[in-house]
């Protein structure tokens, strides 16, 4: 077989793999069970609330391999989440939400690390969220995750 054929054969097999590990995706409803295999008779190592964010590391027929903010892994049924439109602070400290996308723009609220918020936008390195309670303001983006 040509090397060409091969390279491009074996680019063709690993991209559906690079896109199932690119996605984001975010928990439906609270006390979503993430298990340590990929079925109900595995035991539950961690339990979800709404909203937290997840990335999907492998897919095992219906079951999904998913990694968070602290690189904790497991497995949760498919039908548990949808696509990613949250984040989470992954910040070592409190970090602030401000009015306008820059630094010197208003605190409109101080962010704790491991809150989750609802991504609106983004303009560069900035993102609009808005938090459980209403509060809508701009975060910069290093200090989130995904």
């Amino acid at each position: 077989m040509p090397k060409a054929i091969f390279y491009a054969l074996t680019l063709f097999l690993l991209l559906p793999g690079l896109a199932i590990a690119a996605q984001v995706v975010s928990v439906k409803k609270d006390g979503v069970n993430v298990r340590t295999g990929p079925g109900t008779n595995f035991p539950v190592y961690m339990e979800l609330f709404q909203g937290y964010p997840l990335k999907v590391v492998e897919k095992k027929g219906d079951w999904l391999k998913v990694s968070d903010f602290e690189n904790d892994s497991g497995w949760i049924f498919s039908s548990l989440v949808t696509p990613g439109t949250t984040v989470i602070v992954n910040a070592k400290k409190t970090i602030n939400m401000r009015s306008k996308p820059n630094t010197s723009a208003q605190i409109v609220a101080t962010v704790d690390r491991g809150v989750v918020l609802t991504k609106l936008s983004t303009q560069g390195k900035w993102v609009k969220v808005r938090h459980s309670q209403g509060t809508v303001g701009w975060i910069y983006s290093p200090l989130l995750w995904p």
